[in-house]
């Protein structure tokens, strides 16, 4: 404890859009309201980022010695909406319920997970986790207070909250604008007086297993009314602190507002705080886009869940997080240095010594109290880290900031105690690389992999062992990880390049079948571009013994594009094909298209092509010939039109128009595009298009539509006439 009692923070107050002084309530109390998971999957790491905030705001209070109350909520009922499940819109849900889990066993499975995660990263546990589904009846006498007030009204069952009457919507958001109920877009609701109004109490629909009696009969309670009754109950009608993500400004938050202070008459909540997005590789997350990662997949490629909790700690809370797999390693190396620091060498506590100390002490909370400043906090941490503090007073030091930051900096157990035999090897490798033989210890790093441990050279040559996961592949976090050899000369005749994402079974027809008809001299690259678990090895055994054949392993989704430039990169022959998964070769397809690409006229050729007449709407070419696209099915090209081209654009992280985009950057170069029907190919099911959301997927091809009109909208000389 620093101050009883005292602080000095500075608060971002989303309702005031300031900076604010914390003044507390009561003396020497705090009463904090986090908005908790909704338990029907797992948390990602981007809901994790806003209760890490939450963490950090906790834990700065107690340390000044205040009494914190901290209520995190469980919604467990309302999302599992019967319409959604009976289209089969939640696979995940849907399963479960197929297997017959109980709606009920399913939210307990998804909170358990959730607890866990946050013990994993040192988020400590909220004074009480309500869970909605214990608390309907307070939400009923809540939606009944705001009847007698004059706020809402009931309309076939559903009560609705009437946003005109409340004259302050809309403070905390600035926002007014309806069409966004229960965390998703929705029809206009005719029963609604004003399509601002939002539900407290919803009527149950047909076969709804979630459902509780009221007396405006059975049905489920709004998903902002569950927030406003816990709330109440367990911390009282005024709260010093909310917390949430930016993404909970509006509705949810906004809503919250209007239905507490009507029911109560009083200010609801003094200061509101909220964490900005998570990005992933700059792009947000979606379960269509492959970049949706849980604390599970950080353990899964052997890093330690704090790690994310220190690459956090490095963005600013109201700044957005660009999460990235090399981000995550730099962090964990981070973490396990400062780690280390706790562990020199003691030494005499000087009176010099004790005022550096408090020196760096006060810069360490004042960059604290400054709005939660963590990333400056810990470079003040750092300082004292790196600093020729003795021991001792280093270690009290740094796990006096740890309170604060959370890292568990005490877990330090000193390097890994390796092997003598491998302790010889790295010793043999250092001498090596001291005397300018780096061929002999590349070849000592490579031995040292295959036994399971991994090199990593810097002020000092760090070895530690290999996660399974890690251990038996050359893994890859971007496609500039791999060399690009498309400026060396011609190895190969043919490179064949299949990116695999989904679908065992399609991954070993498409590779069985080009491998069939491909001759001596030619080369086939699998780049397994975040492949789903069960497939991973499959891919390294489809092509064993055969050494035409080479795989790429990476670590998460890099994206379509991104994947397919990690083959083009490593592509050594005179012609790349791409060919999709989907695709099955039947024929000597590939002597065909050497003959089309001999013409040095043609830049790229594939057996299907479209065909456009305002550069917006494209349409299948019915025969072979010129055409304006060549469809990414399979496409087809010299390795030195792809030099002059350019690699794919990596923006197109869903694979849609991307053929498009190619094909045009290619013509723009002066070459044909032409398509040949009669290339031995056979076309089956495309498993990435079926497993998507329809929804999700039709959102995902307008955008890269949208972003190939952009560039390419305003060239009608790239339309070939007819």
């Amino acid at each position: 404890m620093l101050r009883s009692q005292q602080t000095s923070l500075q608060i971002f107050n989303t309702l005031t859009r300031s900076p604010e002084a914390f003044v507390a309530m009561e003396p020497g109390r705090a009463r904090i309201y986090t908005c908790g998971p909704t338990v029907y999957r797992y948390a990602h790491i981007g809901n994790l980022r806003s209760y890490l905030l939450a963490d950090w705001l906790r834990r700065y209070l107690e340390a000044h010695g205040y009494s914190v109350t901290q209520v995190k909520n469980i919604t467990d009922v309302g999302h599992m909406r019967q319409d959604l499940l009976e289209r089969g819109e939640d696979k995940v849900l849907a399963a479960a319920l197929a297997e017959g889990k109980t709606p009920q066993a399913i939210a307990e499975h998804y909170t358990e997970a959730f607890l866990q995660d946050e013990k994993k990263l040192n988020i400590l546990p909220a004074h009480a986790f309500p869970r909605a589904s214990d608390n309907v009846g307070g939400m009923v006498d809540l939606t009944k207070r705001l009847l007698r007030n004059g706020y809402a009204y009931e309309v076939q069952g559903n009560v609705y909250f009437e946003v005109s009457r409340f004259r302050g919507y809309g403070k905390l958001s600035g926002q007014q604008a309806a069409g966004l109920e229960e965390g998703a877009r929705v029809a206009t609701d005719p029963l609604k007086r004003d399509q601002r109004d939002f539900a407290l109490w919803k009527a149950a629909e047909r076969g709804r297993t979630l459902k509780w009696p009221s007396p405006w009969g059975e049905g489920f309670p709004g998903w902002h009314i569950e927030c406003s009754a816990m709330a109440e109950r367990f911390l009282g009608r005024e709260l010093d602190f909310h917390t949430g993500g930016v993404d909970n400004i509006f509705p949810h938050h906004e809503d919250e507002i209007a239905q507490s202070e009507a029911a109560f008459g009083r200010r609801h909540v003094h200061y509101w705080v909220h964490g900005q997005h998570l990005l992933v590789d700059g792009v947000k997350m979606a379960k269509s886009t492959g970049n949706v990662y849980t604390i599970a997949d950080i353990e899964e490629r052997g890093f330690d869940p704090l790690a994310f909790r220190y690459l956090c700690s490095m963005t600013h809370y109201r700044a957005r997080l660009n999460f990235t797999w090399p981000a995550l390693r730099a962090a964990q190396t981070g973490l396990e240095r400062l780690r280390l620091k706790l562990e020199e060498a003691p030494g005499r506590a000087t009176k010099k010594a004790r005022a550096e100390c408090d020196a760096l002490r006060g810069r360490f909370w004042e960059a604290a109290a400054a709005d939660l400043n963590v990333p400056r906090a810990m470079a003040v941490a750092w300082q004292a880290a790196r600093s020729r503090l003795p021991g001792a007073l280093k270690r009290e030091l740094l796990l006096g900031f740890d309170a604060f930051l959370g890292l568990d900096l005490g877990a330090a157990q000193g390097p890994a105690v390796l092997p003598a035999s491998i302790r010889n090897r790295v010793s043999k490798r250092v001498q090596l690389r001291r005397a300018g033989r780096y061929a002999e210890a590349d070849a000592i790093r490579a031995k040292l992999r295959e036994a399971g441990y991994e090199v990593r050279d810097g002020a000092a040559t760090e070895v530690r062992p290999l996660s399974a996961w890690r251990r038996h592949r050359a893994v890859v976090s971007s496609s500039q990880d791999v060399e690009s050899l498309l400026d060396k000369p011609d190895q190969a005749r043919f490179t064949v390049c299949i990116e695999a994402r989904q679908g065992c079974a399609e991954l070993e027809r498409c590779v069985s079948s080009a491998i069939r008809w491909m001759a001596r001299e030619d080369e086939l690259i699998i780049v397994d571009n975040g492949f789903e678990d069960k497939c991973r090895d499959r891919s390294d055994e489809l092509g064993a013994g055969d050494k035409r054949v080479r795989v790429f392993h990476t670590d998460h989704f890099l994206g379509w594009g991104a994947g397919q430039n990690v083959a083009l990169r490593q592509a050594r022959g005179r012609y790349a094909v791409l060919i999709d998964t989907s695709v099955e070769v039947t024929g000597d397809t590939f002597s065909r298209l050497a003959e089309l690409l001999d013409d040095p006229s043609v830049g790229i050729a594939g057996r299907w092509g479209v065909t456009t007449s305002d550069l917006r709407t494209f349409e299948e070419a019915p025969e072979s010939g010129d055409v304006e696209a060549v469809e990414g099915y399979l496409i087809a090209c010299r390795r030195n039109v792809v030099r002059q081209a350019g690699l794919l654009d990596e923006r197109y992280r869903f694979y849609r128009h991307l053929d498009l985009d190619f094909s045009f950057a290619v013509r723009n170069c002066g070459y044909r595009a032409v398509s040949d029907s009669g290339l031995p190919l056979a076309k089956h099911d495309h498993v990435e298009w079926l497993a998507a959301p329809e929804q999700e997927r039709d959102r995902l091809s307008k955008r890269n539509f949208y972003r190939f009109l952009r560039k390419w909208g305003k060239r009608p000389d790239l339309i070939l006439a007819r």
